[in-house]
């Protein structure tokens, strides 16, 4: 039987970060399911690193979700990726959403969180699945990291246990060979 991943995200997700995870995980067999707090096209937008001290912003390509955080059950999904761009900082707030990346790490399934993926991280009520853990994310994300209890890698890729970390998307070969390997290797 296929493997089935779900990505979880909302408009402004950074355009790369959603869909290169996507058609990689087609193009390796696997089932991917966009979902956002309501089933819609969703927005995405393009960082680029040109000139200023953080990143710039542009409109990227619209998105169809294919479900609603509220129709998830994550039991039917053997692994989750967690784009980054400004979809996190919102998105955390689901009561849902939080239940739904809660049950991975309580199952140890795949987790995949790439730059400002921290953000839905640092919103869940059990921060002990990171104490004591290292995980990196965008630059900007080295205070939630280490809200979390976590310890922030410098390096721009990073796994332990069930989870792959990533910087940013420049980052996401490697990232998404780490959580391949991961989901080949899971239950």
């Amino acid at each position: 039987m296929a493997k089935k991943v779900l990505i979880v995200t909302g408009d402004a997700v950074e355009a790369l970060e959603v869909y290169y995870p996507y058609y990689r995980l087609l193009e390796a067999g696997v089932e991917a399911v966009i979902a956002s707090p309501t089933k819609k096209k969703l927005q995405t937008v393009i960082h680029d690193f040109v000139g200023w001290d953080t990143y710039t912003e542009s409109k990227g390509y619209m998105l169809e979700s294919h479900t609603s955080f509220a129709e998830v059950d994550p039991t039917d999904y053997d692994g989750l990726i967690i784009p980054g761009g400004r979809a996190p900082e919102y998105i955390r707030l689901d009561s849902n959403l939080q239940n739904i990346v809660a049950h991975f790490f309580e199952a140890e399934k795949p987790v995949g969180a790439i730059c400002h993926a921290v953000l839905v991280l640092a919103a869940l009520k059990n921060k002990a699945y990171f104490e004591g853990t290292t995980m990196t994310a965008y630059t900007a994300c080295r205070p939630d990291v280490e809200g979390l209890g976590a310890t922030y890698a410098e390096d721009t890729l990073h796994v332990e246990a069930n989870l792959v970390s990533g910087h940013a998307w420049p980052d996401l070969p490697g990232f998404m060979r780490e959580f391949l390997k991961l989901l080949e290797s899971s239950k």
